[in-house]
């Protein structure tokens, strides 16, 4: 069987994470999360980078000792049991085929300001070329990766100091009419904005050096994108009134249009493509090795291990996640869908998060060349139990019900134990 090729580098993976973080939560969440929160939608946004501090420090030790593409379903069967780990995955794969759809419906918002095509076809559209270009390569796809991140970053830095000679206008400790609960709704939104870490582990077996780029790559894309994050939050709010900013479909493009005029805002929109695209790449490419991963645990079918033998990526797991992806650009409302990937990203860091504090107990003899503070670990797990509190009951209704879902096929599939896949 052919394997996946390691050529990746701690530049390639922290840019990888970097890319991934930045593309949605700013070019396309950040007026909704600004119209819930108000000015202090940079408080929404440190809320959410401490939550995924804490959450990013337990999969920087867990991926450190489990370098495998699989990720939290090799964290979580190790610390608990294989149905729980296929349940974790289960929503993962779910979720990140939501993100993708949700993200690539904020790509669809800024190129129908150019073309007037419609939405879900632009989006339908972005979702198979990226999954080609998944396909023909992770060295290829790396840099891409690299080009569309530098072009995200220069972009949010045009936004903050085009914004320079606003700061101060406005009180940024003002909310919406939500009140405090505001901040932690945005938050919550806003959370989506940070996922990103929890890829960079399922690119491990294709990664030199994994147990020890991996984590570093983590923390260091977290912390970066929370400078940006926070002085582009700061930028935005003291040029445009946070309720015109909720409105728009293109918040930071509208940001440059009353900072710099007409001309330059459709610059930011281009720039924003640029993010957007790149977000989706690294989330098709990440959805489909922990696909693979689980594939090679025997817990799908094996087809989705298969590995390309000239392309050497897993191409079955590719056109998987392609055609989920697909299906869920159907639901269009950007928000809902965000929310839904939270929610399934929320119990899944809830169990990466014990996966460390059993596994300190369970296995102490296990290498782990970094060690978060196991406070740091259940910290991050009653965060991600209280962000539930602050997503709506129909969302987690319907996240309730992905899981059920995910027990029956889990329990068909045992079942059928005597099929060869």
């Amino acid at each position: 069987m052919h394997k996946l090729k390691r050529v990746l580098g701690l530049l390639e993976t922290t840019l990888y994470g970097i890319g991934v973080i930045l593309g949605v939560g700013i070019y396309a969440l950040i007026g909704k999360a600004s119209g819930i929160a108000g000015n202090s939608v940079w408080l929404s946004f440190i809320i959410g980078a401490i939550i995924a501090i804490f959450t990013g420090l337990s999969y920087v030790e867990l991926s450190s000792m489990f370098p495998k593409a699989g990720g939290e379903y090799v964290y979580i069967k190790n610390a608990f049991n294989r149905r729980l780990a296929f349940l974790s995955t289960w929503l993962i794969i779910l979720a990140g085929a939501l993100a993708s759809a949700t993200m690539s419906l904020g790509f669809a918002g800024y190129f129908s300001q150019f073309y007037n095509i419609p939405k879900i076809l632009i989006a339908f559209s972005l979702i198979l070329f990226l999954s080609i270009i998944n396909f023909i390569g992770i060295k290829e796809s790396s840099k891409l990766n690299i080009i569309a991140t530098a072009i995200e970053v220069f972009g949010l830095f045009f936004i903050i100091f085009s914004s320079i000679n606003y700061f101060g206008n406005v009180n940024y400790f003002e909310t919406s009419n939500f009140g405090i609960s505001g901040i932690f709704s945005a938050a919550a939104l806003i959370f989506f904005a940070f996922l990103g870490f929890e890829d960079i582990p399922r690119l491990s077996e294709e990664t030199k050096n994994p147990e020890k780029i991996i984590p570093k790559a983590i923390i260091l894309s977290i912390v970066i994108s929370t400078i940006l994050y926070v002085l582009v939050s700061l930028s935005v709010v003291s040029v445009v009134n946070y309720k015109d900013l909720s409105n728009s479909d293109a918040p930071l493009s509208f940001v440059i249009k009353n900072t710099l005029g007409e001309n330059l805002s459709s610059l930011m929109s281009i720039i924003a493509l640029f993010a957007i695209f790149n977000t989706v790449l690294v989330t098709l490419i990440a959805t489909s090795r922990i696909m693979y991963g689980i594939a090679k645990d025997a817990e799908i079918p094996k087809l989705f291990s298969l590995v390309h033998k000239k392309f050497k990526t897993p191409y079955f797991s590719i056109l998987a996640i392609c055609i989920l992806s697909l299906i869920f650009v159907l639901f269009e409302k950007i928000e809902y869908v965000a929310a839904l990937t939270d929610f399934s990203l929320f119990i899944v860091f809830i169990l990466v998060n014990l996966s460390v504090i059993i596994l300190r107990f369970k296995n102490p003899n296990k290498k782990r060349i970094y060690k978060t503070n196991i406070i740091f670990a259940l910290l991050g797990a009653l965060t991600s139990i209280f962000m539930l509190f602050y997503i709506d009951l129909e969302i987690i209704i319907y996240g309730i019900i992905l899981i059920f879902i995910g027990i029956i096929f889990y329990e068909i599939k045992n079942i059928s134990l005597n099929i060869n896949f």
